[in-house]
């Protein structure tokens, strides 16, 4: 789906080469600073990098529409954004933004189930704790089903044991779709869990 031909980032990566496959769950691990959460902003063009290129189904990502790109492959950053208003105001932003239709409430309730946030859709978001907010931010691109997910840290908020529950239904249920999942995660637990494919970054000291 994806490939990495020599890129490099300024000082934080140098002249990498990776393929990601399509319904593949690829999980990257490594050291703060090591490049992991810039690689996923290579994949959805929000930066480019320095040398090299990368591509997204044969074709080079700077010959693609950035926001046609991101309508097929949605990035879920650590600290997810939540919007003004109710659970179901923050479920359905994500299908306006990607000219989707609204979903039906039985959706948006089966979406919430996957991630396991109990709450009413009335519920205002702002009164959610961290956790809860990420769930709600995976709740929200689950329901776009895009091609590819790329997930920086999505559930960092969450204990261990509701982290593997939360990841493991989600996962399923992007399986379920066809879809192709490129996770940065902390734990080397998560990784060893579910990534299908392993990628693990070693720091590199930086030049003075």
């Amino acid at each position: 789906m994806f490939t990495l031909e020599k890129v490099s980032y300024y000082d934080i990566l140098n002249s990498i080469n990776m393929k990601f496959e399509e319904g593949k769950v690829t999980c990257i691990t490594g050291q703060s600073g090591a490049g992991k959460s810039t690689i996923l902003k290579f994949l959805n063009k929000m930066i480019l990098p320095t040398e090299g290129r990368v591509f997204y189904k044969g074709m080079p990502l700077e010959s693609i529409d950035s926001v046609e790109l991101r309508r097929q492959v949605v990035m879920l950053q650590q600290d997810p954004v939540i919007f003004q208003g109710n659970i179901e105001d923050n479920l359905q932003i994500g299908l306006k933004f990607s000219k989707q239709d609204p979903a039906p409430r039985s959706a948006l309730k089966e979406a919430l189930n996957v991630v396991m946030l109990e709450k009413a859709l009335s519920d205002l978001s702002e009164k959610l704790s961290g956790g809860e907010k990420q769930r709600l931010a995976l709740a929200r691109i689950l329901l776009m089903n895009p091609s590819a997910y790329l997930l920086d840290e999505p559930t960092s908020a969450l204990d261990g044991e509701t982290e593997a529950a939360v990841m493991e239904r989600f996962i399923q249920s992007v399986k379920e779709r066809d879809g192709t999942v490129i996770m940065v995660t902390h734990s080397e637990v998560v990784a060893d869990r579910f990534g299908e494919e392993k990628i693990h970054l070693q720091y590199r000291e930086k030049s003075r």
